[in-house]
């Protein structure tokens, strides 16, 4: 990057008019040459999916900052695939995926799309950051996410991440007054507790409809819902490699008999 501005590629989860791109977008254009490609509606929960059975589409789009921007018809993974593959003139030197409305936490990383988007942007080899916030308002205050997302942005961008690493940001809601910094994090060991609402449609049919709890099973001070529950900002290293090495020495003394 010695002598030129970084190119930094924006996506999310929530699509290209949520009030949290709009403000990592304002953020972001100090930092670099920024390019958007963001679904073109919400896509939350969509996890690492891509299309494959329909058409991808984009468009250009008007977001109101120095910033060429697309809104695209696919996942976010599509958005930095599409992005990194047909859209920039090359590979982007930072994926920046959010700010997501509400909580990526835990296992919550799962089901994330916009976590999804910062994973497939490690996978394309780029140091790639996720940002959440835990209020999921439209009318959501990001003061602390700004100053959270400086702070990471600018140090990552400095120093870089790990081969095959991307960062899980969270940030609470909370006031500037009460926010006590950031801490790096493990993911804590907690689950959705779900339920599924039986209902029945006006023509009679029956439909489901998802619900469920939130349950914290881990007691650690090092997690990342101890971080939030505390006034810290969460980052946790995410990693696409999914092996669990410490069960490979048990597997393979096993005798898988045929």
């Amino acid at each position: 990057m010695e002598g030129r501005k970084p190119l930094i590629l924006i996506a999310n989860d929530d699509g290209i008019i949520a009030p949290g791109i709009r403000v990592l977008i304002e953020e972001m254009v100090s930092f670099g040459d920024v390019v958007v490609v963001a679904p073109d509606k919400p896509q939350s929960g969509t996890g690492h999916g891509i299309t494959i059975e329909s058409p991808l589409r984009y468009n250009e789009v008007d977001v109101g900052f120095d910033c060429k921007a697309y809104s695209c018809s696919g996942t976010p993974v599509d958005c930095v695939k599409l992005a990194v593959n047909i859209i920039l003139p090359e590979k982007p030197d930072l994926v920046v995926s959010g700010i997501n409305h509400g909580s990526n936490s835990s296992i919550n990383v799962i089901y994330s799309g916009t976590m999804s988007a910062a994973v497939e942007g490690a996978l394309e080899g780029v140091p790639s950051l996720g940002f959440s916030l835990l209020d999921y308002s439209f009318e959501a205050d990001f003061s602390v996410s700004r100053k959270v997302v400086r702070a990471i942005v600018k140090n990552t961008l400095q120093s870089g991440l790990p081969k095959g690493t991307c960062l899980n940001v969270n940030i609470p809601k909370i006031e500037s007054s009460n926010f006590k910094g950031i801490k790096v994090c493990r993911q804590a060991n907690a689950n959705w507790e779900q339920e599924f609402d039986e209902r029945v449609d006006p023509t009679g049919k029956k439909y489901f409809w998802l619900t469920g709890v939130f349950k914290n099973y881990d007691e650690g001070t090092d997690t990342d819902e101890w971080a939030l529950a505390n006034g810290y900002a969460s980052v946790v290293p995410v990693q696409y490699d999914l092996t669990a090495y410490d069960s490979m020495s048990e597997l393979k003394n096993r005798n898988y008999e045929i």
